[in-house]
């Protein structure tokens, strides 16, 4: 088994064995366990009550980070006319139809998000092997195919984040980076969780959060109090 580094142990050691943290405490005691060598971005991880092979428990959706990601997303967006038009005026990194779509049956995926429009997606629908397994599939329920592409590539671009619950009822997502201050962190946690509550399935039984840690990149988990994000 590879030794933990001596940072990483050094940043372990901050974290009180046995205490279980509120979100405030959490990504405080992030921005002190993160790297010294870069500017580490700070991620949470939640286990859900739920049956992710039950499509009535399948937890999905989006939430715009009030201080953003720390992060320029790259979106690409499928869309010809005036809504390409728009969507290059929004700032949207790559914009086109056939050849963009060609370009990413491919294999390219240089981006972090792609928006399409409804009538592309008929062609679009074909690059399931390469955007599904990346999570980068246009999709209408979390805004990523509409008829106004350059709203969402302005959202996306301003913070907007994506979760889904993996097969194992695994929640990830990013909240900012430990340069941001615990007050920024704190704000863009509380609004995740906030959605992800509010998602929360009918037919979820027993407590809905079972499990939370806060992590930077490399870094240690910080276990949350599930009491406290409910």
């Amino acid at each position: 088994m590879a030794t933990k580094s001596k940072a990483f142990q050094a940043a372990a050691a901050k974290i009180e064995a046995d205490k279980f943290y509120t979100p405030t405490e959490a990504v405080a005691l992030a921005k002190e366990t993160g790297s010294a060598k870069f500017d580490s971005t700070v991620e949470v991880a939640l286990k859900l009550s739920v049956d992710p092979r039950k499509a009535d428990q399948m937890v999905r959706g989006t939430v715009i980070l009030p201080h953003g990601t720390g992060k320029t997303a790259r979106v690409i967006v499928f869309a010809t006319g005036p809504a390409a038009e728009a969507a290059i005026a929004a700032g949207a990194d790559e914009v086109g139809g056939a050849e963009l779509i060609e370009k990413v049956a491919g294999g390219w995926t240089a981006f972090d998000a792609a928006v399409a429009t409804p009538e592309l997606m008929g062609q679009v629908g074909r690059l399931g092997k390469v955007l599904g397994p990346r999570g980068l599939m246009p999709n209408p329920k979390t805004g990523t195919v509409t008829p106004n592409p350059a709203k969402a590539v302005e959202e996306i671009k301003g913070g907007k984040i994506e979760f889904r619950v993996d097969k194992h009822a695994n929640v990830h997502f990013v909240v900012g980076k430990a340069s941001f201050s615990a007050e920024q962190l704190d704000e863009n946690l509380k609004a995740a969780l906030e959605e992800i509550v509010r998602l929360k399935p009918s037919s979820s039984k027993g407590r809905y959060i079972q499990k939370g840690a806060v992590s930077t990149t490399f870094g240690p988990g910080i276990p949350l109090d599930v009491n406290t994000l409910v």
